[in-house]
């Protein structure tokens, strides 16, 4: 019998955008990472092309959850382009993104298959990025491999993963908000349905199935002495330290 584990990822940067319901030229952005996006990151790093339906499918069918550490702010941006071949200029669209974001995502499922999904994430084939490719990660995703464990328990246990200029200005949450997919003995009756199972990266023929998602709080798990949950470059503590001198 196969092992279940799950695999942590923490996604911050100065943007992220994950859609879910973008037309035409008005692209949203949920208040969290979708499935779809964060499966497109693994599959990325593990090299699996657009149209290779088959090798997503397993990556499509671990079970999925995500917990807002910091919720960032959501900001709008018009974007202008011109065709690459004829120079024409396209529609103005406009963009929406969170700024200043963080997020633990988590994924269920076959140990094997998740171990080689961090090896992937430490050599990606292709980078990751956090819903579009003009949003990077600011520092490597993988959180952590936790074997024989349950996606609830992980998403409640793994240390707040707040910036340390955030822990700065704001005191730690009761709760944070987890919202994840019903397990298999879990009745649905209060879930909520999103557009965002994925089941073909294919550019010519993206599709996505609809999934279950239940929204509940946890508490806040501070690490012990309430320091960093990393040892991390933080690029914005140069700007902390002009602000304190400008006082």
């Amino acid at each position: 019998m196969s092992r279940t584990s799950v695999l942590t990822l923490r996604l911050a940067g100065p943007l992220q955008s994950w859609g879910a319901s973008s037309r035409f030229t008005r692209r949203t952005t949920e208040s969290a990472p979708t499935k779809s996006g964060v499966v497109g990151l693994l599959a990325a790093a593990a090299g699996i092309e657009r149209g290779d339906d088959a090798s997503l499918a397993p990556l499509a069918a671990l079970r999925f959850g995500v917990r807002i550490d910091q919720p960032g702010t959501r900001i709008r941006d018009f974007h202008t382009a011109h065709h690459g071949v004829t120079g024409a200029s396209m529609p103005l669209s406009e963009r929406f993104y969170l700024a200043d974001a963080v997020f633990v995502a988590a994924a269920e499922g076959d140990h094997a298959l998740l171990n080689g999904l961090r090896d992937a994430l430490r050599a990606p084939v292709y980078p990751p990025y956090l819903g579009r490719r003009s949003c990077p990660p600011s520092e490597p995703v993988d959180l952590g491999l936790y074997e024989d464990a349950r996606l609830e328990d992980v998403l409640t246990s793994v240390p707040w993963q707040a910036s340390d200029w955030y822990r700065r200005r704001h005191r730690p949450p009761q709760t944070l908000t987890v919202l994840r997919e019903t397990a298999v003995d879990e009745p649905a009756a209060a879930a909520d349905v999103l557009r965002d199972q994925p089941v073909s990266f294919d550019a010519a023929h993206r599709r996505h199935a609809l999934r279950t998602v239940v929204t509940v709080p946890v508490p806040t798990p501070i690490p012990s002495g309430g320091g960093s949950p990393q040892d991390a470059h933080d690029p914005f503590a140069a700007l902390d330290v002009l602000e304190d001198e400008s006082v």
